[in-house]
Formats: C-alpha cells, sequence, structure tokens
C-alpha cells in the first residue's frame, strides 16, 4: 500500500484550509483504506517545549534527541540524516478526528529544525535548484518564509527516505501549497524509483493578489484571464512580470511535479494561465470534501430558536429568519455584498412583513477576546450589538467592517445585522445574553442562508459548511465549490445553492484592454445591479413553512453526501495520484 507525505504548515496545528482539507482526508474511510502511512512534515524552533511541538491532544513524540526521547529505536533511523545535515528532527504521532462522527486515526509527524544547517550542503541546494529548475534563490533569500521551506528540503527528503526504506509501495510527496514545494523539487531532482510528487494548488498564490489588491477585483481578473487566454496570452502578457514573487517562482515548478491537484475549476483555469509550460502541466481536479450529517427538522428548528432568542435579548425582536456568515475577516471574503444584497432584500421583507438577522462571525484575533473582557463589554455597552474602536474590541480590518454595518443597520427596517468579532459561538465566549444552550454547531444547523459571496475562493468548505442542514448556501460563481455543487447535481439547478455572477460585465466591455481597465466604478456599478438580481432569488427560495424547511433539508443532505470527503477520495484524491504514477510510465 501507498505512503503519502504531506508537506505543510499545518503539520501540527489546523490553521486554515489546509487543516480542513487534512482533517477530511486522512479520516476518510476511503483514504485510510488506500494509503497505509500518512507522514506530515513541517519546521520547528527550538524553545518550543516538547508537550506542544505536535500540537493537538493527543500528540507523541517518539523521537527528539535534543530532549533524550528514542520510543521505538528511532534514532539509528535519523541521526546519521541529523548529522550530515547538522538540523535536528522531531518525530511523533497526531490525532486527527472526524467531526461528524468522532472516529479518530493517528498520523506520523515529521518536524525539520534547520537553525544549525550546514552551510555548504544548503549552498550546495541552491546551486543545483538554479541549475535544474531556474530557482534563483539569491533573489528570495531576504524572506524568511521562503529560507524556511528551502531549509527543510533536503534533510526532510532523506529522513523520509530512510523511514520508508523497508516499505513496499509507492511514496508520494504531495506540497501542500508553495510552502511544500522545495521538498518536493527535491524529490524531482533524486528521480527514486517509485517515488513521484504532486503539488496540491489550494489556491494560485501569483493569482491571489492580482484579485483581492486590485478594486476591480473578480470582475476585472477572471474576464481578463478569460479574454487573454481567448487570444493565446498568460498573465505576464497581460500583468507584467511576476518572478519578484518567491511564491511564483515556486509553484510556477510545479510543473516539474507528476501531478498538480486543483481545488476548483477556476483554480485549474488560472495554474494554466501561468505560462505555457504550466498549461501542459498534468492538472487533475481534486476538489474539496464537506461534512455531511444527519439531523432532523425538529433539531434544525431548535438550533433555530436559539438563534432567534439571541436576537431577542440583543436587538428586542425575533426574526422570522436567521442568515449567517461564518468566516475569516480577510478582503477576498467580499463581506460587503452581504450587505449589498440584505439592502434589497430588506425592502421586500418590509413589504411583506417579515423579518430578519444577519449574524457575522468573523474576527482578526485567532485565539478570539477573553471572556471577561467580552462580559465587560457586554455588560457596558452591549457588545457585540455595539461596538467600540480599540483593542479589545474593534481592531484593524473589523473597524472597516463594523463602519459599514452601522451605516446599513440605521438605514434598514426590517434586516439588522450583528457583527461578533469573537473566535467561538457559546456563552462562555459570546457573553450572557446569548442562550445558555448554545453550541457552535448551532450556527450551522439553524441557519437559513449562509453568505459567501468571494471575490477569490479557491473552494470555499465554508460556504458550503450548513448544506447538510438545509440552510441555502449563497455564494459567488468564482468559488471551487460551485463546480463540485453542479457535479454533484448532474448540472441541475438546486433551490439550496444560489450562485452570485459578479462577473457578468453585461455589453461594452471589449478586448483584453477593455477588461483589465475595469476598476472599482465598473465592479462597484456591476455589483449594485446583480445584488438586486440576488435578492430577489433568495427571496423567493426562502422557505416559510416546515413542510418546505424538510425539504431543503432533504435535498441539502442529499447534496452534501455527494460532495464527501469518501467521495472526493475515491473519485478525485485517488485516482490523481495514480495519474501521477502513470505520468512517469
Amino acid at each position: 500500500m501507498a505512503t503519502v507525505v504531506h508537506v505543510t504548515h499545518e503539520a501540527t496545528h489546523k490553521i486554515g484550509g489546509i487543516g480542513a482539507v487534512l482533517d477530511g482526508l486522512l479520516t476518510s474511510h476511503a483514504y485510510q483504506n488506500a494509503i497505509r502511512r500518512s507522514i506530515l512534515v513541517g519546521p520547528w524552533s527550538l524553545g518550543t517545549a516538547p508537550d506542544e511541538r505536535l500540537g493537538a491532544a493527543g500528540s507523541q513524540i517518539l523521537y527528539s534527541v535534543c530532549d533524550g526521547i528514542d520510543e521505538g529505536g528511532w534514532r539509528r533511523v535519523f541521526r546519521p540524516v541529523e548529522e550530515e545535515y547538522q538540523v535536528w528532527f522531531t518525530y511523533g504521532t497526531r490525532p486527527f478526528q472526524d467531526m461528524a462522527t468522532g472516529e479518530t486515526m493517528d498520523a506520523e509527524v515529521l518536524l525539520v529544525e534547520t537553525s544549525g544547517l550546514s552551510a555548504a550542503r544548503y549552498a550546495y541546494q541552491k546551486a543545483t535548484f538554479y541549475q535544474r529548475f531556474g530557482i534563483a534563490s539569491g533573489d528570495y533569500e531576504h524572506e524568511p518564509d521562503y529560507e524556511q521551506w528551502m531549509r527543510i528540503a533536503e534533510p526532510a527528503y532523506d529522513a523520509v527516505m530512510a523511514m520508508t526504506a523497508g516499505d513496499d509501495g509507492p511514496v508520494t510527496f504531495i506540497a501542500h501549497e508553495y510552502m511544500g514545494m522545495p521538498t518536493a523539487l527535491k524529490a524531482v531532482m533524486e528521480d527514486e524509483e517509485d517515488v513521484y510528487t504532486a503539488f496540491y494548488a489550494h489556491e494560485v498564490a501569483t493569482v491571489r493578489p492580482h484579485v483581492e489588491g486590485h478594486p476591480g477585483h473578480d470582475t476585472r481578473f477572471y474576464n481578463a484571464m478569460d479574454e487573454a487566454r481567448r487570444h493565446g496570452l498568460y498573465i505576464e502578457d497581460v500583468l507584467g512580470d511576476q518572478w519578484s514573487a518567491y511564491r511564483h517562482a515556486l509553484i510556477d515548478r510545479a510543473q516539474f511535479c507528476d501531478a498538480v491537484f486543483a481545488v476548483g475549476d477556476r483554480v485549474v483555469e488560472e495554474y494554466e494561465f501561468l505560462s505555457p509550460t504550466c498549461a501542459e502541466a498534468p492538472i487533475s481536479l481534486v476538489y474539496n470534501g464537506i461534512p455531511s450529517a444527519d439531523i432532523t427538522l425538529a433539531a434544525k428548528q431548535a438550533s433555530k430558536a436559539r438563534l432567534a432568542q439571541y436576537c431577542e435579548n440583543m436587538l428586542g425582536y425575533t426574526p422570522d429568519h436567521v442568515f449567517t456568515h461564518v468566516t475569516r475577516l480577510v478582503m477576498s471574503k467580499g463581506l460587503w455584498r452581504d450587505l449589498r444584497v440584505l439592502e434589497h432584500l430588506d425592502k421586500r421583507f418590509d413589504q411583506a412583513g417579515r423579518s430578519g438577522v444577519l449574524y457575522v462571525l468573523s474576527t482578526e484575533i485567532g485565539p478570539g477576546r477573553p471572556s471577561d473582557a467580552v462580559r465587560s463589554m457586554e455588560a457596558e455597552y452591549g457588545w457585540p450589538a455595539a461596538h467600540r474602536e480599540g483593542y479589545p474590541d474593534l481592531t484593524g480590518l473589523e473597524i472597516d467592517f463594523h463602519r459599514s454595518v452601522v451605516t446599513f443597520n440605521a438605514q434598514s427596517r426590517a434586516i439588522k445585522v450583528v457583527f461578533v468579532n469573537q473566535f467561538g459561538w457559546s456563552r462562555d465566549r459570546c457573553g450572557a445574553r446569548m442562550p445558555e444552550d448554545m453550541e457552535f454547531m448551532d450556527i450551522r444547523k439553524g441557519s437559513d442562508v449562509e453568505f459567501g459571496m468571494s471575490v477569490y475562493e479557491p473552494f470555499g468548505i465554508a460556504q458550503v459548511e450548513p448544506l447538510s442542514f438545509g440552510a441555502i448556501c449563497l455564494i459567488s460563481n468564482v468559488c471551487g465549490c460551485a463546480g463540485f455543487v453542479a457535479r454533484a447535481t448532474d448540472g441541475v439547478d438546486v433551490p439550496n445553492v444560489l450562485v452570485a455572477d459578479y462577473t457578468d460585465l453585461g455589453s461594452g466591455y471589449t478586448g483584453v484592454d477593455g477588461v483589465t481597465h475595469i476598476g472599482w466604478a465598473e465592479r462597484d456599478a456591476i455589483e449594485r445591479r446583480n445584488s438586486a438580481d440576488v435578492a430577489d432569488a433568495l427571496y423567493d427560495r426562502l422557505p416559510t413553512t416546515d413542510a418546505e424547511t424538510d425539504t431543503m433539508l432533504t435535498r441539502g443532505r442529499e447534496i452534501a453526501r455527494g460532495m464527501s470527503w469518501d467521495v472526493v477520495t475515491e473519485d478525485y484524491f485517488l485516482p490523481g495520484l495514480a495519474r501521477a504514477r502513470e505520468s512517469r510510465g
């Protein structure tokens, strides 16, 4: 059976999307039946306490010469590599849990500490990478992130090969994003028999800043990309030189891997847009999976009742509809689009005598606000229905979004927005006005609509997590999950997923030059026009009876089952591994 080596910055902690992918893949029964060993590779720093080094509770260090640990005789495997490169390894196991079933599995973890890395070996590595792949490390040596992942590449590769020397079956090094590429390129260079490489494109790092950083966002970029491709042009022909960015330098070289896994249809197009040689790379669609759970109508109604009671406790009314947006507070999530849709929906609600609330759960502060600070803000000025600028309340981008919320709430009549800038969703995290029996899953189970109209979203697991709980998932057409939904439903339009198209230009834009000059004013006009259409479609789809809600629940569960991690593993991931092996003959 096969061994898969996942090189990632989330080897020890779930930080974001890659961690969610690892959770889903590794706990999938289909994955476990096909993959004998999973080894996660990442960096570590001296000074990290042993009990914190592997992250999750239940982790176990089996080897660390720095700490005098050698459970199982691993010293004979790792010590020769440590001495050759002058590095330190930490090796052990870390549990992964299926959030739906509670089942756990253990994966191996190999961490590399490189502060004492042999300067001569590292200089030779950089020289060979330039000769073989054209990567000019001298241009990026001022980037600590680049240096970190380059430095672990050779010792990590040699350690894995020593660990698996007696195993049967292929070994595949998977580079999760640009971070894993140096290790994958080391494997490419060694060209060992039955050793393969894949670049797992959770995004295309070259593209993201062009979408996020330009006021035209997705409206401009995807039209420019599509128009350029029709004329046989690539990103540098349209947007200039990209090689000052080390992330571009690394992911462009993924063309040397045996496979490129793309998490969405747009990611395939984005990678092919990098260059003619990237367009010829062996790219496979490997969507992300989403959780699927069976709940009853009564359970959904109970969760919704808790969410509605929270609104009553804060704002003095019980909403007919509860909307949610659980997300990171970053530009790419397009939070302003939520408010634009709600501006139109508010008028429809007001005319019909209906009411709603949108909970936006998002924060810049990863661990969240301390519980005592939350209780103090709640008692003093009514947080989170009201906010004040400055820590422990609003910081950074939270301030800008809150100001937009204040403007919306001042003008709306039937729908109000509550911005909960906290990490977590329970009374101890969010204050005494939250129902005592509230738990995080209530914001998933009880939601009528999950908003998620991102400007850049390679897949978007969070946007469709509430699908199996009967929510309408409102996403933008650039979200990778839109393509998976279309496949899971055989292209049939379903009421559970509403796709907003903010790349629809209408008429008046022609040629590459015309679309590349789309800016804020053009995107703003398109968003305003399209948001009205989205609001009308959403109003028509919202269930108003128990029977309609139950139908949404049943259909959403069916769609989610067709997008599970077992489906992803069997239909996309494992065939992708097979194609990687076939590409080498």
